[in-house]
């Protein structure tokens, strides 16, 4: 069995309204401002399939957020949306790989989360066997050409693969596929689906 984990609001903790809080004290804008222009719209999905760079995103979002951020500021509130590791997810990745199961990374991200995420948390990376990122793959979910991709890298049939994130419409698009999903409420919920596993792998 493949076990494909997201990894936000999965393994890692998000909290985007902390990167709204430092963008807002570093630029002097109202929080409230920032606020309510914010949102993970087509400049986020652009910058998560790689299709711009770290230095154009940035450009971009501070045009759309009305903000005046030198780059590394801005960085510096993209990189504080993260809050902690999900010990009991990890443990979790940890005990499939000592039973011998392939576990994999699936995340919509960008090159300025995944160099932070290698730097602040070494284990989360570590804890599985490969990592697929959408702006390295130039796709990302729910787009199916994302699951096709790490199928045929990986060899699998959908069937023999076990998919767990935190969206509906991520888990709705691999189960379109015949791929196994759970979508991700609380770590009970998932051992006890990825119990289930041993019924069909």
């Amino acid at each position: 069995m493949l076990y494909i984990f997201d990894l936000g609001n999965v393994i890692v903790n998000l909290d985007f309204t902390r990167a709204l809080g430092v963008w807002s004290n570093l630029s002097g804008t109202p929080l409230a401002h920032v606020q309510q222009h914010f949102q993970l719209g087509p400049q986020v999905e652009r910058h998560e399939r790689g299709e711009i760079s770290d230095e154009q995103f940035a450009e971009a979002l501070c045009d759309e957020l009305e903000v005046n951020l030198s780059y590394p500021q801005f960085v510096s509130g993209w990189q504080a949306i993260f809050t902690g590791v999900n010990q009991a997810v990890l443990a979790l990745i940890q005990q499939l790989r000592a039973e011998g199961h392939r576990v994999v990374l699936l995340s919509n991200t960008n090159q300025i989360h995944t160099e932070f995420l290698a730097q602040q948390y070494p284990e989360l990376l570590a804890a599985a066997d490969q990592s697929y990122f959408s702006h390295h793959i130039g796709l990302r979910k729910p787009d199916t050409a994302i699951f096709h991709h790490v199928l045929a890298e990986e060899g699998v049939a959908p069937e023999q693969a076990f998919f767990v994130d935190d969206l509906f419409e991520n888990i709705e698009a691999a189960a379109q596929l015949g791929i196994n999903t759970h979508l991700y409420q609380d770590v009970e919920g998932l051992d006890a689906a990825i119990q289930g596993t041993s019924n069909f792998s």
